[in-house]
C-alpha cells in the first residue's frame, strides 16, 4: 500500500474520531459560548473531513459503491422495526 495512502487513511480516521468528540461535546455543553465554539470547530473540522475524503477519492484511495434502492429499503425498514 502506498504510504501517502495510508497516512491519508490515518488521518481520516483522527478526523472522524475527533468530529465524534465535538458532536458529544456541544451536545452536553450547558454553557451556550461553549456550544456555539464547539458548533464552529465542528463545521470547520466537517468541512475539512469532506476535503480529506475528496482528495482521497480523487486518487482512487477511497471508493464508495452504490447501494440500491431495495437494499436501503429494506435497512430502512429493520431499523423501524427495533
Amino acid at each position: 500500500m502506498d504510504n501517502n495512502r495510508l497516512v491519508m487513511e490515518n488521518y481520516l480516521l483522527v478526523i472522524k474520531s475527533t468530529i465524534e468528540v465535538y458532536v458529544h461535546g456541544t451536545l452536553e455543553s450547558s454553557n451556550s459560548d461553549i456550544k456555539q465554539l464547539l458548533k464552529d470547530i465542528l463545521n470547520d473540522t466537517l468541512t475539512h473531513q469532506e476535503d480529506t475524503y475528496n482528495m482521497m477519492s480523487k486518487y482512487g484511495w477511497y471508493q464508495t459503491n452504490n447501494v440500491d434502492l431495495d437494499t436501503i429499503k429494506q435497512t430502512l425498514n429493520k431499523l423501524q422495526n427495533n
